[in-house]
């Protein structure tokens, strides 16, 4: 057995983790400091809440991102639970079916998608941006949380049926509760990636009030020129929602990408 970490060794440790986050800081703090340049960080800062549609765009983002994460929450849990825990029929079938997900790139799927979305009529509405994300997020997740779930012992379960639980309260009194680590992880990684998608919003919600707060930079660029320090703002306070979220639930994604098995 390992004993407790000395003073030396903690500190050694320290200058490690630091030594390797630097690469990692060293981009954003030039965004940063592009963001103050020019007319200066008050003038830039302004420019980006004053002359674009920031805080419309902003909601927009925020309605798109929390109805991605709730059908892709809901919908993963679900459907984890079930293929861990649930016997049926051709289960393994299906699981592979809905992993073939993880092999197409949502660019390769726009023209379809595009096409489906016209004919049901849902361009230029939230669910043309929510569906389709939805369901291109739902492979990986479902693959972290059924594995997370097959760490959950069946004894627990079956104890849980055996004193009475239906299916659903045994999901909802035993497998949720020790499941809220990789809940915040799937919860974090798709609110960065529908918050941070550009792509779908820009084909599917071709009304302009509409837009997503990732089409905000493009208000400072133009044929000859582009104006950097405030598209670099506009980067920094697009970055400060995921920031706050993944501060929020630090400490369960933490534990949800290290937890392997429940002893």
């Amino acid at each position: 057995m390992f004993g407790r970490p000395t003073t030396t060794s903690r500190i050694l440790y320290q200058l490690a983790a630091t030594v390797i986050i630097l690469p990692f800081l060293a981009p954003l703090v030039v965004i940063v400091a592009t963001s103050f340049g020019g007319q200066g960080a008050i003038a830039n800062y302004t420019a980006v809440l004053a002359e674009t549609p920031f805080l419309r765009f902003l909601v927009n983002s925020a309605i798109v991102s929390a109805g991605t994460v709730l059908v892709v929450v809901v919908t993963t849990v679900l459907a984890g639970y079930a293929f861990s825990k649930l016997r049926f029929r051709g289960k393994g079938i299906w699981f592979n079916i809905i992993l073939i997900g993880l092999i197409l790139p949502g660019i390769a799927l726009l023209v379809p998608i595009f096409l489906i979305l016209r004919q049901l009529g849902l361009l230029n509405s939230y669910a043309a941006v929510i569906l389709p994300l939805s369901a291109i997020l739902v492979s990986l997740t479902l693959l972290l949380t059924r594995n997370y779930m097959n760490g959950i012992p069946d004894e627990i379960v079956e104890a849980a049926r055996i004193d009475g639980a239906s299916t659903f309260a045994t999901l909802r009194q035993v497998i949720l509760p020790l499941s809220r680590p990789i809940i915040a992880v799937i919860v974090i990684w798709v609110f960065l990636n529908s918050w941070n998608e550009y792509l779908f919003p820009l084909v599917f919600l071709q009304d302009p009030n509409m837009q997503v707060v990732t089409q905000v930079p493009t208000y400072f660029t133009s044929t000859y020129g582009s104006d950097t320090p405030k598209i670099f703002a506009s980067l920094v306070l697009i970055c400060l929602p995921v920031t706050i979220t993944y501060v929020a639930l630090q400490r369960f994604f933490e534990r949800g990408l290290t937890a392997g098995a429940l002893k």
